[in-house]
C-alpha cells in the first residue's frame, strides 16, 4: 500500500522528493508474508458481514476488492506477479453449515454478477472432493475470479516500479515519534531526525503504536507449508471457516495457514512467532482432512501482522494538518492494497492544492 501510493505520487507529480521508510532490512508486517491469495471473499464470510452490516456496504467492499486486484495487475502487469487464475472453493464440514450458507447463495451470486461480470461466481461442486483427496468436508462451493500470485514477486516488482519513479527507500528505519508542526512534520527515527512536507501512514497492523486512536489492531495470522508432495491433487485457493482457515498449493506443496480465532487476545499482536496452541491446530487439520494418508513433512512455518478493526472498510483520511493514513486492510491487503494506496496518494496531492 505504501508502494502504490509512492509510485501513484511520483507518476502524477514527478517533481515531488518521495522517500519510503521500511521498519525492516526486508519488507516486513504482511507484505511478504500473506498467503498469495488474490481473493474478494467466500460466501461463509460474506454471510457473516451481512449479519453485522447491510449489504449496500458489505458488496460495495466486495467492488473495493475486485476492482483493487485489477488494478494491481494493471499497475504491475499479471508476469511480473506470478498471477494465476485458479480459482477458489469453499469447503464444509456439516450439512448444516452447509444448508445455513447454501440457501442465501442465489442472492450473493446476484449481488457478485453486478460487480464481477459473470453468473454464478459461487457454484455447488460436491463430486470434487473426493477427486482433491479431501477428508472430513461434506460440501464444496466453487468460486470463479480466485486467484494466486507470488507474493516475493509482486513486491519486488513494487520495488522495481518504485525504483523507475525514483521513488527513494530507506531500509531498517523505524520511526519512533513525529510532530505535525504547521509548516512541517518532524519525524523521530532510529536513524536520525526527518522533516517532511507530508506524512502518509500506510503502516496497517502497526499502526496503533504511532496513531493510538484510530480503530485499527494488529491481527497475527500463522503459517504452515510442507515439503513437495508427488502427485497432488490439491490446486487452487480453499477457505473454510467464514474465512479463518486458508490453503493453497504453492506448485506441489501446500500452505496452509490460520486458527486466530483459536485465540484471538493472544494473537492481537505484532510479534512475528509462531505459537504451539495454533500450529499444533493447523498440522492436526492439514494431516486429517487436507493430506490424509499422504507422506509430507513441514518445512516452514511463520507469521505476518494484518490490520483489523470493527469495520472491514479501509480507514483513508486526513490525520491532522500534513499528516494522513492509509489503513486498515482487514485481511485482503492484496486485494484493497494498490487502489488504497493510490487513494490515498490523491488525498496528499490535493493537500499540496488547498
Amino acid at each position: 500500500m505504501g508502494l502504490s501510493a509512492a509510485i501513484h505520487l511520483k507518476a502524477e507529480s514527478p517533481g515531488l522528493r518521495v522517500v519510503v521508510l521500511e521498519q525492516g532490512v526486508i519488507l516486513s508486517g504482511a507484505s511478504l508474508r500473506n498467503a498469495g491469495f488474490a481473493c474478494f471473499a467466500p460466501p461463509s464470510e460474506l454471510l457473516a458481514d451481512l449479519a453485522k452490516s447491510n449489504a449496500t456496504d458489505v458488496f460495495k467492499l466486495v467492488e473495493k476488492r475486485w476492482k483493487g486486484l485489477l488494478q494491481l495487475r494493471q499497475l504491475l502487469g499479471d508476469s511480473a506477479i506470478g498471477y494465476e487464475l485458479t480459482g477458489g472453493h469453499e469447503v464444509y464440514e456439516t450439512d448444516g453449515e452447509f444448508e445455513r450458507y447454501m440457501e442465501h447463495l442465489p442472492l450473493l451470486n446476484q449481488y457478485l454478477a453486478e460487480i464481477i461480470g459473470k453468473k454464478e461466481i459461487f457454484k455447488v461442486h460436491d463430486g470434487k472432493i473426493e477427486q482433491l483427496g479431501l477428508n472430513g468436508f461434506k460440501h464444496l462451493v466453487e468460486i470463479q475470479g480466485e486467484a494466486q500470485l507470488n507474493t516475493g514477486k509482486m513486491m519486488q516488482a513494487f520495488v522495481q516500479k518504485a525504483t523507475v519513479h525514483e521513488v527513494t527507500m530507506l531500509n531498517g528505519v523505524q520511526l519512533t515519534g513525529y510532530t505535525d508542526n504547521p509548516n512541517e512534520v518532524i519525524l523521530k527515527t532510529n536513524w536520525k531526525t526527518l522533516q517532511a512536507k507530508r506524512v502518509l501512514f500506510a503502516t496497517n497492523g502497526y499502526t496503533s503504536s504511532l496513531l493510538k486512536d484510530l480503530d485499527v489492531k494488529p491481527a497475527r495470522a500463522q503459517v504452515v507449508i510442507t515439503s513437495p508432495i508427488e502427485g497432488l491433487k490439491i490446486h487452487g485457493n480453499f477457505h473454510f471457516d467464514e474465512g479463518y482457515y486458508y490453503f493453497r498449493n504453492v506448485g506441489n506443496r501446500i500452505l496452509f495457514g490460520g486458527g486466530r480465532n483459536l485465540d484471538f487476545e493472544k494473537e492481537t499482536t505484532t510479534e512475528l512467532d509462531v505459537t504451539k496452541k495454533i500450529q499444533t491446530a493447523l498440522e492436526k487439520i492439514l494431516a486429517e482432512k487436507i493430506l490424509p494418508s499422504t507422506p509430507y513433512t513441514i518445512e516452514n512455518r511463520w507469521s505476518g501482522v494484518m490490520g483489523v478493526g470493527s469495520d472491514k472498510w479501509p480507514i483513508v483520511k486526513k490525520y491532522s494538518t500534513n499528516v494522513f493514513c492509509a489503513v486498515r486492510m482487514g485481511g485482503m491487503g492484496i486485494a484493497l492494497g494498490t487502489g488504497t494506496g493510490q487513494e490515498a496518494a490523491e488525498l496528499v496531492l490535493n493537500s499540496f492544492k488547498s
